[in-house]
């Protein structure tokens, strides 16, 4: 039940991400989705951690409700500019 409503949720762009944006390389990460914020600030560090042994430097982490439209988005593939992300609502 619970896979449903998170499911849910991302289909209309409410359900949280990690977003993990490194400097070097330059790259967007996407980990989720998940019902509530704790849930995805609870399972951040593994992500971070998982980056960082990849050799990735200039972490900056956020949690937000979005609805990615690339789990990974990369400079050297051009698409870092649109951020990778469907436009959601605001007002959260």
């Amino acid at each position: 039940m619970k896979e449903f409503l998170i499911s849910l949720l991302n289909f209309f762009g409410l359900a949280w991400w990690v977003e993990v944006k490194t400097s070097a390389p330059r790259c967007i990460y996407y980990f989720g989705p998940f019902l509530t914020a704790p849930e995805a600030e609870a399972a951040k560090a593994g992500y971070v951690e998982d980056i960082e042994n990849e050799g990735a430097e200039g972490l900056r982490v956020s949690i937000l409700r979005c609805k990615p439209v690339t789990l990974t988005v990369a400079d050297d593939l051009g698409k870092l500019t649109d951020g990778g992300l469907w436009p959601v609502l605001s007002g959260q």
